[in-house]
């Protein structure tokens, strides 16, 4: 069988946004050896919406470490939700934007680490609310996917439950955090390459680590 380096994340993760320039770097190191797929965590659930008011205070505190660590910058669009709590009309949930991943998936499945990317830097920096459908709009020309079509996805029953599947998925695999990078090299055996936020030397060091195991 194909191996494969699963990538376990969330749209709305905010060190998922600050992992995605290591994970696009692996997938680029690495793209001849494993296969990448991204799972979407299904961190915040649709069915208990709640303003984004109840996590400002916590994202307000954590942005400035994911920016220390990881190089990236949080935008003034989005940060502006996180510090006008009150004011927003955000109520953040994963469905929509995991729902977005499955369609992408299906069309360009080697590009689904750089659209997971692209859609945490249309969050976290553009601002784009990503319950909204016109937050995608920009997105899908760049890919040059119909937006019919997509729309037509994005509100199906069919591509709900491929996004429900992942998270399903997710947390068959015991991922209980964001970002969770696992390497299957079997039907059954998987390595934990990464568990939360991590740099490139230390997940190449452990894949290499484990290759080596594996040809012994």
């Amino acid at each position: 069988m194909q191996q494969t380096i699963y990538y376990c994340y969330d749209a709305y993760c905010g060190w998922c946004y600050g992992f995605s320039n290591i994970i696009k770097k692996i997938a680029a190191a690495y793209k001849s050896e494993f296969s990448f797929e991204v799972l979407s965590g299904g961190m915040i659930p649709v069915e208990n919406p709640r303003p984004i008011a109840a996590t400002a205070d916590y994202i307000n505190a954590a942005y400035h470490r994911v920016e220390e660590l990881t190089g990236v910058k949080f935008g003034e669009d989005y940060l502006w939700h996180i510090r006008n709590p009150s004011e927003s009309d955000w109520f953040p949930h994963s469905e929509k934007a995991a729902i977005a991943l499955c369609i992408i998936k299906e069309i360009y499945p080697d590009q689904q680490v750089q659209f997971a990317a692209d859609l945490q830097y249309a969050l976290h920096y553009e601002g784009r609310d990503l319950t909204d459908n016109e937050a995608y709009r920009l997105l899908l020309e760049k890919y040059k996917i119909d937006a019919d079509e997509f729309y037509k996805k994005i509100s199906s029953e069919e591509y709900k439950e491929k996004a429900h599947y992942e998270f399903t998925l997710c947390k068959q695999l015991q991922v209980t955090g964001f970002p969770a990078l696992l390497l299957q090299t079997d039907e059954t055996k998987f390595y934990l390459l990464a568990r939360g936020y991590d740099n490139f030397n230390n997940i190449k060091a452990r894949i290499e680590n484990i290759m080596n195991e594996l040809n012994k």
